[in-house]
């Protein structure tokens, strides 16, 4: 099994997660932010990774670094899980309707870290959640996860779709480049021979 268990707490953040990248989709997540709870929920359940998470942060500031926090230590959880990633099939990619909303993304599992995050919200809030901090948790999560991760709405005006696609389109990337590829299941993915 592909497991990693984290712990990681700061003067702003105390935080336990584990991740199971072989896993049913089975989540418990409390963060203090209900909105990302349903985001990591939803991530949780259409990437098949089974997810554990607790985090208690400084909200009586924000939830910034409540969200940043949780994307490190996810990106560092999902590495380690993947171990020297033999077999992988590296890359997927999926385009997401949810309502209105159209959401594409694309992943390289390639050991290296970049974020193309093209989402265009009118919005700055849903509910009490800063629109803006998607993007610093993606940014959190790819460059400690070591991925090449694109994000681009191609259609969507409902906020809450818009990034509801965003995490499930994202996931299900990450569920078809983490798979393992029997025909290749004892190779690294890449002429190099390393990832």
């Amino acid at each position: 099994m592909r497991t990693f268990e984290i712990k990681r707490k700061t003067k702003e953040t105390d935080i336990e997660l584990s991740l199971n990248l072989d896993g049913k989709g089975v989540s418990n997540i409390n963060s203090g932010c209900g909105f990302l709870d349903h985001m990591l929920t939803l991530f949780s359940k259409h990437s098949r990774f089974d997810l554990n998470l607790t985090c208690h942060g400084d909200v009586e500031v924000d939830y910034h670094h409540t969200v940043e926090d949780i994307g490190i230590c996810l990106g560092q959880a999902f590495k380690s899980a993947l171990g020297d990633k033999k077999g992988i099939t590296r890359y997927g990619d999926t385009i997401l309707p949810m309502d209105e909303a159209l959401i594409l993304t694309a992943v390289d599992v390639s050991g290296r870290s970049f974020l193309c995050y093209n989402v265009n919200i009118r919005a700055k809030r849903v509910g009490n959640f800063d629109v803006e901090l998607i993007e610093e948790f993606m940014i959190a999560f790819t460059q400690n996860a070591g991925i090449n991760l694109h994000v681009n709405q191609l259609a969507g005006k409902n906020v809450h779709h818009i990034l509801e696609g965003v995490f499930k389109s994202m996931a299900r990337s990450l569920k078809t480049a983490v798979k393992i590829d029997e025909q290749t299941k004892d190779e690294i993915p890449s002429t190099k021979g390393v990832l």
